[in-house]
């Protein structure tokens, strides 16, 4: 079975972008691994819309899951106190 297709909007490529080296590495390894399992265990379904959460750290990794498609989309990447504005 092949992974998934990972899809990086361009926001959220430019807020990883702007990230410190080390925090930005990990958040990258944690987007890699959504290639084999798109809903990681630890990550949460937000209620009220058809995205999930993935913490690493102190960040949030919000992203949606296409399965028909078989694509994941990285939606926004932030800081815990502003990733939900």
């Amino acid at each position: 079975m092949a992974g998934y297709k990972i899809l990086i909007k361009r926001s959220a490529a430019k807020e990883l972008e702007g990230l410190p080296p080390k925090v930005r590495r990990r958040i990258a390894s944690e987007i890699e691994t959504l290639v084999a399992t798109p809903r990681p265990e630890g990550g949460e379904r937000l209620s009220a819309q058809e995205r999930y959460r993935i913490r690493v750290g102190d960040y949030r990794v919000l992203c949606s899951v296409e399965d028909g498609a078989q694509t994941v989309a990285v939606i926004k990447v932030a800081h815990r106190r502003d990733v939900y504005r």
